[in-house]
């Protein structure tokens, strides 16, 4: 959005606009977390199994 959208829009409506954004941002961030911790488990777990068929 330029600067000169912003200047017509009302008060009200950026700040129902910068609450949706700051929400998606939120879940964003949270399925990113999501993301890492399952690629980490998946990688801790390739490990485990790499090193238990080593044993064998």
């Amino acid at each position: 959005m330029r600067q000169s959208e912003l200047a017509v829009i009302g008060d009200a409506e950026l700040v129902e606009e910068l609450s949706l954004l700051t929400t998606q941002t939120a879940r964003m961030r949270a399925r990113m977390a999501d993301i890492m911790a399952e690629l980490e488990r998946r990688r801790c777990a390739t490990r485990t199994s790499a090193t238990g068929a080593r044993r064998w």
